[in-house]
């Protein structure tokens, strides 16, 4: 019996199993008849039946296949299958925006109808990219505007975007219903009035830490005019004031929405009259969450967050006054998610509103928290999945009393603890491995130590043991970043057993070349490597050079690299952009011996060629 398509429809779940696609695609291309049957495929006639589906039911099941690299195997299987994957494609990510060309992505995937692009290298976001590096997406846009008019969906990350892109997606794209700039710069509220003037079918608008100039003060008022679908509004990272009537207005009109995320300049009383407006709110960034201790304003605050029974999730409380916390206690019990990194209170205040959130999932929370504030949160949070500990003021001369204690206390009280980003002043190796045997589920772990070369503050000996610890009992590392004194026995460790992090960041470790040699000759899954200030250098970089072919991107600065070296590397793999970056600009390059030390060193795998619009301080070798 042939299978009909309502029949997949109701039951994807048998048939995406992405073991199942690829080796039932390999054994039809075996066959090399989409009509034979094989033993290897199975008993009865299903699969049989399956291989004569028509290439609209696989397009079908395609589309229940969402991971990219699970949508590249099924493009390897066959040229059918390549040519239909190629067809059915409607999201695209692209990791870094030199790595292809516009031309080349879009010709690969012609009905593209949503395009996420990174630009810049992570370590941007600490200052030591050069601000004119690159990472500009005029072309990347005005590729999709010509190729791609069905485009209903943008998310740009580290990219330099200008007023005229924005204009340009304003009028290219008709259907266009999401936006999302994260860390992006180049642009100003009038490139915002374009997209708020032009698209009509806005669902989404979420501005993330971005740079922009206030320069347009009405331009949200256009989307009082073109958009009543709006379900995520994300202006948190704007300067100037808001025009709060205006805001009033379009909250009321776009019932849909779910996601508000506001700025500094939005007051309390004005957040009040806004939940008043909007109960249906699921994700809240609340502003400026302070004012003069007035009991009209807490009561009137409090009934508004009383009326909000979807919330999920809280961010903003700049300028928090602990006094008005209470108003949130009403929400905590249906909270997943807190962020209080821009939120200077105590611990003590935070303890009594963070031990009412029972069903947290994620925390973000500067270190005023300390370790009581976290013991209360592994006592409270049993659900909690992601914490992140931020540093109020790393180099304050009165340190906040947060240690490895409150770390410790989280791993030992949240089983269901996943990801970690801890700033810190002191760690031990015994702290490090009890988190390793407290929680090997562990996916991501980033741990600062804010000194350099901090040892085990207990035994003064390196720190590891306790990395090692992390990384060999923690088998689905993701994501690691090491800190503290270390030696190169701890990358030994990371060869030997991070299988599978894809991404690694180093700083001040290390003491030999060695370093570097276990790490790209032993992770297997390694995609972006991130190092500064270690005495890796030559050798292991030369030794390794394959490797760079299946990662994503290596950075390097201040460590042990030659020019000559990376003359040598860009010889012998002509698919990878070898980047010297050198701001202090001492004379041409060429002119430049081999032994001349590299100040920076970005390497990318690439299937463009060298980019074009490199600045000065940036050479192609």
């Amino acid at each position: 019996m042939i299978f009909s398509y309502p029949v997949i429809r109701a039951a994807p779940s048998a048939l995406v199993s992405i073991t199942n696609i690829r080796e039932w695609g390999r054994e039809l291309c075996r066959q090399g008849n989409r009509g034979q049957w094989s033993p290897a495929m199975g008993g009865g006639g299903g699969w049989l039946a399956a291989a004569m589906f028509p290439d609209e039911v696989w397009e079908h099941v395609f589309s229940f296949v969402e991971a990219d690299a699970d949508r590249s195997a099924i493009s390897l299987v066959c040229r059918g299958w390549y040519r239909i994957e190629r067809r059915c494609r409607r999201r695209i990510f692209v990791g870094n925006c030199y790595a292809v060309s516009p031309a080349m992505a879009l010709r690969r995937f012609p009905e593209v109808r949503a395009v996420s692009i990174k630009g810049k290298p992570h370590f941007a976001d600490f200052n030591l990219v050069p601000s004119d590096w690159g990472g500009g997406a005029t072309a990347w846009i005005e590729a999709l505007a010509e190729a791609c008019p069905q485009l209903e969906e943008l998310r740009l990350k580290r990219m330099v975007v200008t007023d005229d892109c924005l204009e340009l997606i304003g009028k290219s794209f008709r259907s266009f219903k999401v936006l999302s700039l994260a860390s992006c710069e180049g642009f100003s509220t009038a490139g915002l009035e374009s997209i708020a003037s032009s698209c009509r079918n806005l669902q989404e608008l979420d501005l993330q830490e971005n740079d922009i100039e206030d320069n347009c003060s009405h331009w949200l008022s256009h989307l009082l005019e073109t958009s009543s679908s709006l379900v995520s509004l994300n202006i948190a990272c704007l300067d100037g004031e808001v025009n709060f009537s205006v805001l009033e207005w379009l909250v009321s009109r776009c019932s849909s929405l779910k996601t508000l995320r506001l700025n500094q300049s939005v007051p309390l009383d004005r957040l009040a009259s806004i939940l008043h407006k909007a109960p249906q709110l699921v994700d809240l960034g609340t502003g400026r969450f302070a004012a003069d201790n007035r009991p009209e304003l807490f009561a009137k605050l409090e009934l508004s967050f009383a009326g909000c029974r979807n919330l999920r999730s809280l961010s903003g409380f700049w300028e928090a006054v602990p006094a008005y916390l209470p108003t949130l206690y009403s929400v905590c019990n249906g909270l997943t998610s807190l962020n209080l990194s821009y939120a200077t209170i105590q611990g003590v205040e935070l303890a009594k509103l963070i031990t009412r959130c029972k069903n947290l999932q994620r925390l973000w929370v500067m270190d005023l928290i300390e370790d009581l504030g976290l013991e209360a949160v592994a006592s409270s949070c049993k659900l909690l999945q992601e914490l992140r500990v931020f540093p109020f003021d790393p180099y304050g001369a009165e340190p906040v009393s947060l240690t490895e204690r409150g770390l410790v206390s989280v791993s030992r009280g949240c089983p269901m603890l996943r990801s970690v980003l801890y700033f810190c002043r002191q760690m031990s190796n015994s702290a490090l491995i009890t988190v390793a045997k407290n929680r090997p589920n562990l996916t991501c772990f980033r741990l600062c130590i804010i000194e350099p070369h901090t040892p085990d503050y207990v035994t003064h000996d390196p720190l590891d043991a306790g990395f090692s610890a992390i990384v060999e009992s923690c088998k689905d590392l993701r994501r690691l970043s090491l800190s503290g004194l270390l030696t190169d026995s701890v990358f030994k460790s990371i060869g030997a057993h991070g299988h599978q992090v894809k991404m690694l960041s180093v700083a001040f470790a290390g003491n030999s070349d060695a370093g570097l040699h276990y790490i790209l000759s032993g992770c297997k899954n390694l995609k972006k490597l991130e190092i500064r200030d270690c005495p890796f250098g030559d050798k292991a970089l030369l030794a390794n050079c394959a490797k760079l072919e299946t990662m994503r991107s290596l950075w390097m600065s201040s460590c042990s690299v030659s020019l000559g070296a990376c003359r040598l590397l860009a010889r012998r793999m002509p698919r990878l952009n070898v980047e010297v970056i050198d701001e202090r600009q001492g004379g041409p390059m060429e002119s430049r011996p081999n032994d001349c030390p590299v100040e920076k060193l970005y390497i990318y795998r690439t299937i463009a060629g060298p980019r074009s619009d490199t600045p000065s301080c940036v050479w192609t070798l």
